[in-house]
C-alpha cells in the first residue's frame, strides 16, 4: 500500500469517528505538553539553583577555626585552633594543586552615615577575594587593589543593599562612612547578585576593607577563615586531605581530627546538586511519561477498534497475497501518524505554555522553564516508545487474523 493510500485511509478513519479521534489525539497532545513542561521546569530549576550557588563562588572551599576532639602529642581534647595569615601562604607553598589561597578577617562592626546605622559583617580581604567570590563593582566604583593593601588605606567596598540603607538614593562613591569610630572612604558598591548561601551575611549586606587595615584595627593577625580553590575540581577530596595534613603539622593536632579545622567544600555541594536534580528530573519525567502513557492507551484502543472495523479489508488483502508483516507495517504506520499528529500539537502547546510561564514571579526560587534540546530529545524518545507500544498489539492482532473469518 502506498503512503498516499495510508494517508487517505487514516483521514477516512479519523473522519468517520470525529469525537473519538479528537479525544485520542488530544490525549497524546496533552501528555506531550505535560511531559515537555515538567522537564522544562526541572531544567530551569536546576539552572537557577546553579546560578544561585555561583553567588557564593565557583569550586570554593572555606576553612574555619575549630577545636580538637582527639588527644594528640600530649595535648588534650577541646583545644582551640586559631589560624594566622601566614597559614594561607604555607598552604600555597606546600600544596601545588591549589589555585588560589587567601585569608579573610570577619568581624561585626557598626557602620554609620549620620543618623543611619547598621550592624554589618565586615571582611578584611585581599584583591583576589572578589574573583573567587564572584563580586563585581557597579559602574563608577572599583574593588580593592594592591595599593590599598600596601598602604593600609581606610577604604571600604559596600554591598548594594547596605549602601542603599546607608545612603538611600544618594551616590555613595567618594563619601565617608564610620566603621565604629573610624572613618572610611567608599570606593565601590557591589552589583546585585543572587546568592542562596553564606557563612556570615549575604554579600549585599556586607562590607569589605583591606586585610592589612583590618589587621591593624584588630591589633592581631589571627584570621577567621581561609578560602581556597583547587586547580582541578576533581582533586578537591585529595586536596582537602593535604590541607589537613599541612595544618596538623603546623598547629599540632591529629590530621584525622576534622573538627580541629572545619572545611566547607562547595565542590561537594556541586556533586550533590547534580545527583539531586538527576533524581528530580527523573521523577518529573516519570510523571510526564505516565500522563503520556494514558494517551497511548487511547491510541491502542482506537487501533483495536479500527482493526475490528476493517476485518474485511484485511481478509481481502491477505487473500490477494499480502504478507503478515505488510499488515503489521500498515497499522504501525497509522498508529505513528496518529501519535505524530498529537505530538506536533503537544510540542506547540508545550512551547506556548513555557513562553507564558516565563514571567511568573517565581524565577528567583525555582527558575524559569527552559525548552532545551535535551527536553525535546527526551520527549521524542518517550513518544517513540509510546507509539511503538500503542501500535504493537493492534498490529499483531491484525496480522494474525484468520483470512476466512475476515471474509465471512
Amino acid at each position: 500500500m502506498s503512503f498516499s493510500s495510508l494517508i487517505t485511509d487514516l483521514y477516512r478513519n479519523l473522519s468517520s469517528q470525529k469525537l473519538r479521534s479528537f479525544l485520542t489525539i488530544f490525549g497524546i497532545m496533552w501528555g506531550t505538553a505535560t511531559l515537555i513542561l515538567l522537564l522544562a521546569f526541572g531544567i530551569g530549576f536546576r539552572d537557577q539553583t546553579v546560578l544561585n550557588m555561583r553567588g557564593m563562588g565557583d569550586q570554593l572551599a572555606i576553612m574555619f577555626n575549630g577545636q580538637t576532639t582527639k588527644a594528640y602529642d600530649g595535648y588534650g581534647i577541646g583545644r582551640p585552633i586559631r589560624m594566622r595569615e601566614a597559614d594561607a601562604n604555607l598552604l600555597k607553598q606546600q600544596i601545588p594543586d591549589l589555585d588560589v589561597v587567601t585569608p579573610e578577617f570577619v568581624r561585626s562592626f557598626q557602620v554609620s552615615v549620620g543618623e543611619r546605622r547598621r550592624n554589618s559583617s565586615i571582611g578584611g580581604v585581599y584583591p583576589v577575594y572578589a574573583d573567587i567570590r564572584n563580586i563585581y563593582e557597579q559602574a563608577g566604583g572599583r574593588w580593592l587593589n594592591e595599593a590599598d593593601i600596601e598602604n593600609r588605606r581606610r577604604v571600604i567596598f559596600l554591598g548594594n543593599r547596605l549602601a542603599e540603607n546607608l545612603f538611600g538614593d544618594v551616590g555613595p562613591i567618594g563619601k565617608q562612612v564610620m566603621v565604629n569610630q573610624t572613618p572610611f572612604t567608599v570606593i565601590g558598591v557591589m552589583q546585585d547578585k543572587i546568592q542562596n548561601s553564606s557563612y556570615s551575611q549575604r554579600d549585599y549586606d556586607r562590607a569589605f576593607i583591606p586585610a592589612t587595615t583590618m589587621s591593624v584595627m584588630l591589633g592581631s593577625d589571627y584570621i577567621s577563615n581561609i578560602l581556597y580553590t583547587p586547580a582541578d575540581p576533581a582533586l578537591a577530596p585529595a586536596i582537602m586531605d593535604q590541607v589537613y595534613e599541612v595544618m596538623a603539622r603546623k598547629h599540632r593536632f591529629d590530621a584525622s581530627d576534622r573538627d580541629a579545622l572545619v572545611i566547607w567544600d562547595t565542590n561537594e555541594f556541586w556533586a550533590l546538586i547534580n545527583t539531586l536534580f538527576l533524581g528530580i528530573n527523573g521523577f518529573l519525567g516519570i510523571i510526564g511519561f505516565f500522563t503520556l502513557a494514558v494517551g497511548g492507551i487511547g491510541v491502542a484502543n482506537i487501533m483495536f477498534v479500527v482493526v475490528q472495523e476493517r476485518m474485511k479489508e484485511i481478509g481481502i488483502r491477505r487473500s490477494a497475497g499480502a504478507k503478515r508483516h505488510h499488515i503489521m507495517s500498515q497499522f504501525f504506520t497509522e498508529t505513528f501518524m496518529i501519535v505524530g499528529l498529537g505530538a506536533a500539537a503537544g510540542y506547540a502547546t508545550g512551547w506556548l505554555l513555557i513562553q507564558v510561564t516565563q514571567n511568573l514571579p517565581i524565577q528567583e526560587f525555582v527558575g524559569s522553564p527552559h525548552f532545551s534540546p535535551e527536553v525535546g530529545l527526551i520527549a521524542f524518545a518517550v513518544l517513540g516508545f509510546v507509539g511503538f507500544a500503542s501500535g504493537l498489539l493492534p498490529a499483531w492482532r491484525a496480522s494474525r487474523l484468520d483470512i476466512i473469518e475476515c471474509l465471512r
